[in-house]
Order: C-alpha cells, then sequence, then structure tokens
C-alpha cells in the first residue's frame, strides 16, 4: 500500500475531524460525496439523514469547539481493500462518547465519505 493514498484517507477523515470540531461546513463537503448518507443511533434511537439534512443539523448547533470542549477526536483503525477504505473512529463530542465508521471510496479521482455508521457507547 502507498504513503500517498493513507496519507490521502487521512486528509479525508481530518478534514471530517475538524469540520465537526468547528462547525465547518466547507470541510465537511470536501470529506463527504454529495450522495452519502448517514445510519446510526443515538442512545437506541434510529438516526438517518442525507448530506444536506446532517449539514443544517452542524450549521444550526454550536460546534464543540465553541462549547469549550478539547478536541479529542483520533483514528481507531483503516482497512484498506482496493480503491475503498473503511476508518473506524473515536468521536467524543458534547459529552458523548461516539463510534464513527466511514466508508470511503475514489470519487472522480479523489477520496470521499461515502457512507457513515455510528452509534455511542451507552453507560
Amino acid at each position: 500500500m502507498s504513503a500517498n493514498k493513507v496519507e490521502n484517507v487521512v486528509s479525508v477523515i481530518e478534514d471530517y475531524f475538524y469540520g465537526v470540531y468547528l462547525g465547518d461546513l466547507e470541510k465537511l463537503r470536501n470529506a463527504f460525496h454529495e450522495q452519502t448518507i448517514l445510519y446510526g443511533d443515538i442512545n437506541g434511537t434510529p438516526y438517518l439523514k442525507n448530506l444536506e439534512e446532517y449539514l443544517e443539523g452542524v450549521k444550526n448547533r454550536k460546534s464543540p469547539k465553541e462549547a469549550g470542549e478539547d478536541y479529542k477526536m483520533k483514528i481507531v483503525n483503516i482497512d484498506f481493500f482496493g480503491n475503498n477504505a473503511i476508518a473506524k473512529l473515536s468521536v467524543p463530542i458534547f459529552g458523548i462518547q461516539y463510534t464513527d465508521y466511514l466508508s470511503m471510496t475514489i470519487v472522480n479521482g479523489k477520496w470521499r465519505i461515502v457512507n457513515k455508521l455510528f452509534t455511542n457507547d451507552i453507560q
């Protein structure tokens, strides 16, 4: 596997992390394919949004940085297969520990997130 491939995927994940942390819609648009679907559950409640619905939610909330939270997001693992990758992420925000799985692939020559699947750890 080429170092460039890893660097490109990590760059997309960093756009995602900082987009979420800063509430930066441009970084999030850069990371996601426009047809991305986001699935998951929060405290057991199902969550399903398309990218525009997700971005609207980010736009209309205070960012974790504005809320005074420290940046603690991290990559747990990345698996590569062909021109695809699955990343497992730790995303602690708003006092909740989320686990995200991002499916990524190359679209028009650039890595993009094409699906997000997530949940939060329920104590």
